[in-house]
């Protein structure tokens, strides 16, 4: 009796066992991605634009920004989705970076870029340098493979060098675009002219063309990088915000991520990128309404236009400018592709 009991119970415990659900599968949801891009703010009019031009800078914002989305989707770093976006549009001469650089007073080639990482603070940034193929690279090696967060001029190509990046003579960045736009500056300049609006409209545009990348990746992490090649006849090796943390560039994991594009000098005084990670962070304002207040507010008042572009920790993006266009686009977590170049698009 004893023993038909016992077999009774180790039968009910198979048969329970056998019936019992199997254990779920642990499976961990990927956080969403972004990625946000400009290519320069400024006096940017339909009425100065020909179908050819516009679809142009469409497809060459496209092309950019697609290749960052899929480094992200396929779980790549915000880092490497930064800099090769980037890449793009310095390797295009429709941008003021890289290969598309205005020319300074003297003729030459003066270039910055910088870089930040918003899950560790970490930043790099070049200035005035004058061979280096693409300078966000140089910025990255920087943060990474110095001690240092700036490099100028002549120390910064050789670093650039010893780091096995490409190395251009300058001879490559000119292009007839450029060379012509210097001859116009400094015709108005010579003569002490009076300006038409048009022409007014085309020195203003060419003070901008800053290219930049913000980006959240699947591990949650923002990142930041912007690169440029300054003002057309721009004089005494002039530095403005993009290589200055804070001012051009900001990224940080609690809050957002920002690139910048415009008059430089405002953006410095104002530390734009910085400004507005800070109002999220003490203030809690959403990404949208601290870009409008520093844009609109504060740039605005003391007499610099320009924009910026930026990603929250959530995923959340703000197109600011309050200026007439900047060039700019936008892909979500799902794979919508959003470019736009006018301010009422």
């Amino acid at each position: 009796m004893k023993f038909k009991y016992s077999n009774a119970i180790l039968l009910f415990i198979i048969i329970l066992g056998c019936s019992s659900p199997p254990p779920k599968e642990v499976t961990s949801k990927k956080k969403p991605v972004g990625i946000v891009i400009h290519g320069g703010a400024g006096t940017i009019l339909r009425e100065n634009m020909t179908t050819e031009i516009e679809d142009a800078y469409r497809k060459a914002l496209a092309n950019a920004i697609k290749i960052g989305y899929d480094i992200l989707k396929n779980g790549g770093s915000g880092q490497e989705a930064v800099e090769k976006t980037i890449n793009a549009m310095e390797d295009s001469a429709l941008f003021n970076a890289g290969k598309g650089a205005v020319l300074t007073a003297k003729e030459t080639i003066e270039l910055d870029a910088s870089f930040m990482d918003g899950a560790t603070l970490d930043a790099g940034a070049i200035s005035g340098v004058k061979t280096i193929k693409n300078p966000i690279s140089a910025a990255i090696k920087v943060m990474s493979n110095s001690p240092h967060v700036m490099l100028s001029g002549e120390g910064a190509d050789q670093f650039a060098s010893e780091q096995g990046l490409e190395i251009v003579d300058q001879k490559y960045f000119f292009t007839d675009r450029r060379i012509n736009s210097l001859k116009r500056v400094k015709e108005a300049e010579q003569n002490d002219k009076i300006i038409s609006s048009l022409d007014e409209a085309f020195l203003r545009n060419n003070r901008f063309g800053t290219v930049g990348c913000v980006v959240l990746d699947s591990e949650g992490n923002l990142a930041a990088g912007t690169s440029t090649g300054g003002m057309t006849n721009k004089k005494w090796n002039r530095i403005g915000d993009a290589p200055i943390i804070g001012a051009g560039t900001y990224a940080n994991n609690n809050t957002c991520a920002i690139s910048a594009t415009g008059w430089g000098e405002f953006f410095i005084r104002s530390v734009v990128a910085h400004d507005i990670s800070a109002l999220m962070e003490y203030k809690g304002l959403s990404i949208q309404e601290a870009s409008r207040i520093v844009i609109h507010e504060k740039v605005a008042t003391l007499g610099g236009d320009g924009g910026i572009v930026g990603i929250d920790n959530q995923g959340n993006v703000a197109m600011e400018m309050n200026t007439p266009g900047m060039y700019r686009a936008h892909i979500d977590n799902d794979g919508n592709l959003m470019v736009k170049i006018y301010k009422d698009e």
